[in-house]
């Protein structure tokens, strides 16, 4: 089923269609990975009436764009052109989610395609580190795999695979959105949704610290550090909170993690916070890139920071400058339009009604420092430990692991 809904307020001299499928790579069957990614790709190499040349030639000559992303629990495609030519490419989206081609050939091409991305995502020691950490954190649930699946998953997926999987996506929940009235959907300024709060609860509990850290060995002068923990939907109230958190973590030159670690000690390539929009537990975790000289000296800094976490609530001070860049981060968001419809139409799909900018600011308004301070001992007092680097000084990381949490 396909619902519609359009954002009114919002004029552009272009026009921007959005469709958010319900369910992503989390429904990749066991042993295969990937499969959704797969087809999200196949969807847009053709559909009725058009192949993969003619599709791209005609939406081309209009200077228009087609884009499709997977995530871990949804799909997005969508379109933009100008406003004169929409009419005539709007038409394509429903072609492409109900009608298309789905050919052999352009299958064998995917697949290909997704073997080298895999290949190539495993050059990168960032990537290879985060595998090791979602794997630790989610185990075997969904979210502990990469949407792009496994090279031994996605070599073994058939074109046959695909078709069946094409059936399964067909029945799935489908939300449009756009900025342009022809699609005839609902306004998102009158939509109001019954709202769902969710406390979540962890997927993993009361592990010894050898169960929470994991390692691989690489032979760079490089170390990875990643450090957190799963925590809420989207859904939950406590959503908010978490990201006032991240705002003092990771937000500008003024954040806590870039004045202890690059304006005090100068020690870091890399440093930030990873916490997703997602509709289960999502992920949140600290990571930092140091040469091999400083990585004990940058663990132990992100231990005692992360015992201060526990231990000692933000100041008034702390928590009025997150929010307040928060609020900015938020202003900037809005600033897209490609960002906007891709927001809302994904909370829609989450069951939660996209709300103004002045009930957003009173949300974040109302966080106190005491609500932050809970969160972070409900979720990051037992926090899972991921590195890459050379393997003496992971174990010697592992000892004072073993020690301090």
């Amino acid at each position: 089923m396909l619902k519609r809904y359009f954002l009114n307020n919002i004029k552009r001299n272009f026009s921007i269609a959005s469709i958010w499928i319900k369910g992503g790579s989390d429904l990749d069957s066991v042993g295969k990975k990937g499969i959704n990614k797969m087809l999200c790709s196949l969807l847009t190499r053709g559909c009725e009436g058009f192949n993969n040349f003619t599709l791209s030639e005609f939406i081309e000559s209009y200077g228009a764009e087609l884009n499709q992303e997977i995530f871990e629990d949804g799909i997005s495609i969508s379109i933009k052109s100008l406003n004169e030519h929409f009419s005539k490419l709007f038409p394509i989206l429903d072609l492409i989610i109900n009608k298309p081609i789905l050919s052999e050939t352009e299958f064998k091409k995917v697949k290909k395609s997704s073997i080298d991305h895999i290949k190539k995502d495993k050059e990168n020691p960032f990537n290879i580190c985060f595998e090791k950490w979602r794997k630790i954190v989610y185990s075997y649930h969904p979210y502990a795999f990469n949407t792009i699946g496994n090279a031994s998953d996605v070599s073994k997926i058939t074109y046959e695979d695909v078709l069946l999987e094409f059936k399964n996506f067909k029945s799935r929940d489908k939300f449009l959105i756009s900025n342009n009235l022809e699609i005839n959907g609902v306004s998102t300024e009158t939509l109001e949704i019954k709202p769902l709060e969710e406390k979540s609860r962890p997927i993993t509990q009361d592990l010894s610290p050898n169960s929470r850290f994991d390692f691989i060995n690489n032979d760079s002068n490089q170390t990875i550090i990643m450090m957190g923990d799963q925590t809420c939907s989207r859904r939950s109230s406590e959503y908010f909170p978490l990201k006032v958190l991240e705002s003092y973590l990771s937000y500008g030159m003024s954040s806590a993690l870039f004045k202890l670690f690059r304006e005090k000690h100068g020690i870091t390539y890399d440093l930030g916070v990873y916490y997703p929009i997602r509709s289960g537990n999502a992920p949140f975790l600290i990571y930092l890139s140091v040469s091999n000289e400083q990585a004990l000296f940058a663990f132990e800094l992100l231990s005692t920071f992360w015992k201060d976490l526990l231990f000692n609530p933000l100041t008034d001070a702390e928590i009025f400058l997150a929010k307040e860049k928060l609020k900015g981060s938020f202003l900037l968001g809005n600033q897209s339009l490609d960002e906007i419809l891709q927001r809302k139409i994904q909370l829609v799909s989450y069951g939660i009604s996209p709300i103004s900018e002045n009930d957003l600011n009173s949300k974040i308004e109302e966080i106190s420092s005491l609500d932050i301070f809970k969160l972070t001992n409900k979720y990051f007092s037992k926090p899972f430990l991921s590195i890459s680097g050379n393997k003496n000084i992971c174990l010697e990381i592992s000892n004072r692991w073993k020690k301090n949490f």
